[in-house]
Parts: structure tokens; sequence; C-alpha cells
């Protein structure tokens, strides 16, 4: 009888250190998974509304723990979570045999990417919470303007280096177009902004729900009676209230400006329509090593070049390496020979010429054939373009480029001239930096042209990378013309609609009249303004309180 009851005390005991191990665990699997839920939020899941709340359960977990002295919470899952989910399409450069990377040592790099830059997203996050943790024992109102701001500023640092993606705003694009206007006022840290701060409220209205039970049911065992019951059923009730209430306002009056700007008519001058042709020449990354592969180039951009001319098009926007050949070499193809012929200006992507070294370009050929404008990608893709960490891995991996020499960025402060005017040019990554774009606004530039080849990534990359496109359009209020080698190539207008899109891993051509504009937008004026003022202003508060603590104790 014994024996049994010792069993039965060691089961009960085993299910309760296993009990105890899970709750551990909770609020890891919590950040972990409202992180992934962020990550969701992009192509191809697209569940864009999900951003309004995915940040609360890491915002209540890291206030929680602050208060209960924990000084560890798990933010680094979330960041794990949140771009692990959203940059998966990075796995899609696997296998690399065609560049001649054995498969074991291509999954090997793979992974490693994609885990490195996961794990810098966590590490961002992780730098967030703890400031968060650090504000332990402030206002709500202090926590959320300060969470806000450190949230913008970080993703501002890290902008600034050559990794850069996933920023919170993209959650929104291409669904939200009128939140994604609040972008003209501040650029893209003003829809960060606006998400963190509804996250924050909507999180401040949870925890101090939370507390105003802990108070009224401690009350309660304290005192016994009908009005101090009452009392303790109102407190929560006016918290969740105040919180909520101002987090619905914020969200619908955000919404609303974004409306207001989303409704501006289009105001266009027929002598400002230029109508632009593109072709997607749908050739795979690994036949462009290849005879075979430079072949089917020419005959894939010649064609679609006469196509359009035909059409009466002004001009013909290529992908970015459409001829994977040195500007000495261009003007010996079929395609400029029949832009000799037809007269019409096109714009082709090949490699421009620096020393030794090589770059990615854009090249403006005039109705006569002539060179006469050239951009140089400014921002490589890091492993595509050039190799991080090249002391250990530059022995297991080439270029994806074609060619063997050495590719170096273009210089920052780019014009781009055409017998159009200024246009705003992207070649592939730097879409997803908008002061490229924003600068170039703010010379001149009078329309963009997006030049791109998504072609050795997943499916959903191409999507993602439209959806970038659609908000630097917004950001600057410009007509925007993208042509891609695989997908997808469009058409977008300065509200950020799509006028038309290709499909994907298809050869195509098609015409488009955009048209020039000369406006600039708060944001193209000002740079982002905001998030310095967001800093400035959190700063002087919280030292503010600071002070006023440190006088009330010498007093």
């Amino acid at each position: 009888m014994q024996k049994k009851q010792n069993k039965k005390q060691g089961e009960h005991g085993k299910q309760g250190r296993q009990g105890e191990r899970f709750i551990s665990l909770l609020p890891y699997l919590i950040a972990l998974a409202s992180g992934i839920l962020m990550g969701l939020t992009v192509a191809p899941v697209g569940v864009w509304f999900l951003a309004w709340i995915a940040l609360v359960p890491l915002w209540v977990l890291v206030v929680t723990s602050a208060k209960g002295k924990n000084q560890s919470p798990p933010a680094l899952l979330w960041g794990i979570g949140y771009h692990g989910v959203a940059l998966s399409w990075i796995t899609g450069i696997h296998p690399m045999t065609w560049l001649g990377v054995p498969w074991l040592p291509s999954l090997a790099i793979t992974l490693f990417c994609w885990g490195f830059i996961s794990l810098l997203g966590g590490v961002f996050v992780a730098i967030w919470a703890a400031v968060m943790v650090r504000l332990n024992g402030q206002k709500p109102w202090l926590r959320i303007l300060i969470g806000t701001a450190v949230w913008c500023g970080l993703e501002s640092l890290w902008s600034a280096g050559p990794l850069w993606w996933s920023s919170l705003a993209y959650t929104q694009s291409p669904h939200n177009l009128v939140i994604l206007h609040l972008g003209q006022l501040s650029g893209p840290n003003t829809v960060t902004a606006a998400i963190v701060a509804v996250n924050g409220l909507i999180a401040e209205a949870y925890i101090n729900r939370q507390e105003a039970k802990i108070s009224s049911v401690s009350r309660q065992l304290l005192q016994v009676g009908e009005t101090q019951g009452r009392t303790g059923f109102s407190a929560p009730l006016r918290f969740v209230n105040k919180y909520l209430v101002t987090a619905t306002g914020l969200l619908i009056t955000l919404h609303l400006i974004g409306f207001i700007l989303y409704s501006r008519p289009i105001v266009q001058s027929p002598e400002a329509a230029l109508k632009v042709g593109i072709v997607q020449g749908n050739i795979p990354n690994r036949l462009l090593r290849s005879s075979e592969g430079f072949r089917r180039a020419q005959e894939n951009y010649t064609n679609g070049y006469l196509t359009l001319a035909d059409q009466n098009v002004d001009a013909v926007l290529t992908p970015e390496g459409a001829l994977p050949i040195f500007q000495r070499n261009l003007m010996e193809t079929a395609l400029v020979s029949a832009v000799k012929e037809k007269g019409v200006v096109a714009w082709i992507g090949a490699f421009g010429e620096r020393g030794d070294s090589y770059t990615i370009s854009l090249f403006t050929f005039n109705s006569k054939g002539e060179i006469v404008g050239r951009y140089d990608k400014a921002k490589l893709v890091p492993l595509g373009e050039y190799i991080p960490f090249e002391g250990i891995l530059g022995g297991l991996i080439q270029r994806l480029s074609p060619l063997e020499a050495h590719q170096i960025p273009g210089s920052a402060n780019q014009l781009f001239d055409t017998p159009f005017g200024r246009a705003i040019a992207s070649i592939c990554y730097e879409s997803a930096f908008p002061e490229q774009f924003r600068r170039q606004a703010a010379i001149g530039g009078q329309f963009i042209l997006s030049s791109s080849n998504d072609a050795h990534y997943s499916a959903s990359m191409p999507f993602q990378h439209h959806a970038q496109d659609i908000m630097r359009t917004i950001e600057t209020d410009r007509w925007s013309a993208r042509a891609t080698n695989t997908g997808y190539s469009g058409f977008v207008d300065p509200h950020g609609r799509t006028l038309w899109i290709s499909g994907y891993n298809t050869y195509e051509t098609h015409a488009e009249t955009i048209y020039r504009r000369q406006t600039r937008t708060l944001y193209v004026r000002w740079s982002d303004w905001l998030t310095p003022l967001l800093l400035i202003s959190s700063g002087g508060a919280w030292l503010l309180i600071q002070l006023s603590h440190t006088k009330k104790i010498s007093d």
C-alpha cells in the first residue's frame, strides 16, 4: 500500500515538474508564435491586419518581465520568428549546383544566410526590449512614446547598412494602400510608428486590466461590502476604456489621414505623358552563364523591343542584366541594332566597367542607338553580388553573376538623366531602401524606372519586391514602371495602385502610359523628420520625469 502511495506521489511530482517546465517555456513559445504571426503579414500569406496586434504579446511579456525583475524577456525569439518567416524566400537560392556549388555546401550556405539575417533581426528586437525593460515603473504613455521612438530609430539604423528588407511598414503593402500614404509625411517609419503605437496601446490596456483585477481581489480579501465590490469592478473597466479607446481612435484617425491623401486626384497634363513598354524575358539565371542563355536573351529582348516599338511606345525598359555582357560589347548586339533601326529609346540592363571591376548598370540608348545615360547599382545584394565573410565563404561559392570580375557598387549620389527628363532609377535590391528614391526625387526625378532580376529566389520574393516598389511610388508621389526577368513586372500609379502586373515565369511584353511629375511630398522635402522628433521628445519627457523624481527626493 505504501509503495502504491509513493508511486502515485512520484507520478504527481513528475507531472508537476513537467508543468513547471512548460510554464517556464510558455513566454518563449508565445514570443516566437507572435513573431511568426507578424511574418505572415507579407507574401505569400499576406494577412496584413495581423500587424496591428502581433506585437502585443511581446510588449506584454517585456513589461511584465521587467516588473517581475526578470531581465531576459524572450524578444530575440520574436524577431527570429518575424524575420525568419518573412524572409524564408532566401531559401530559394538552394540548390546552387548550377554555380558549381555541391548540394550539401549549397544547403549549408543557404541555411547560414537565412539564419544570420533572422538572428540579426532578433538582435535588434532584443535591443528594443532591453530599453523597454529599463522603463520599469514609468507611466504607460511614456513607455508607448519611447517604445515607438526606439523601434523607429532601430529600423533607421538597420536600413543604413547593407542588410535591410523587412520593415514593419511593408507588412501593409500592397493591401492597405490608405495607411501607406502616411509614408508621404515622413517615409516608411511613419507607418512603422503607427503600428508600434497601436500595438503598445492595446498591450497597455491588457496590462492595466490585469493589474486592476489583482488590485480588486486584494481589496476584496481585506474588505467586505457591496461598495467595495462595485469599486473593484469599475476600476478595470476604466482602464480598458482608456487605452482601448485611445488605440481605436488612433487607428481610425491615422487611416482617415491616409484616406485624405489617398483620395487626392492625380492631375496630369497630356504633355507629361510617357508611353513605356517593358519586356519580361523569362530567362532562368542558370542559363545566363551559357551561350544558349545569351542567345535566348538577345532573341527575347530584341523581339520584345520590336513588338513594343510597333505599338508606338516612347521607350522600352528591360530588366537587370537583360544582356549579361559588358558595356563595350553592347553595340554589337541585335537589340542595339534594333534601337538604331526603330529609333525608340531603350533602357538596357547590362554590366558597366570601372577599371578592373564592373557594375550592374542600366544604360539609356537614345533614338540613334547611342549611350546617353548610365545608372550603376549602388546597393549590392549580400551573397548574391558580394560575399559577406568572404574569407570563410569565398572558397565555397561564386557570385551569382555570370561574370568573374570583381563587382563594385555605384555612387550614392548619381543622377539619371534621360531624353524625357530626369528619372528615379532603381536596380533590384535598392527597392528596399527608401532614401535612394527620396534623394533622387528631391533632385528632380520625375518618374521611377525599376529594373530587377529575382529569378534565383522563391516565388514569394518577387511579390514582396513589388510591394516594396509600391511603397516607394507612394512616398515620392511618382509613377513607376518595373521590368523584371521572370516576374512580377508592372506599372504603378502615385497612389500605389497597380495598373498592370505580369505573370510569374512567363515571357511578356506590355505598354502603359505613365506621367512625369515634379511634386514634392513632405517626406521628399524633409526626409524622415518623425524619427528624430520621436527620439528627442521621448528622451526629453523621460529626462524631465527623472529630474522631477530627483527633486522630490532631495526635498
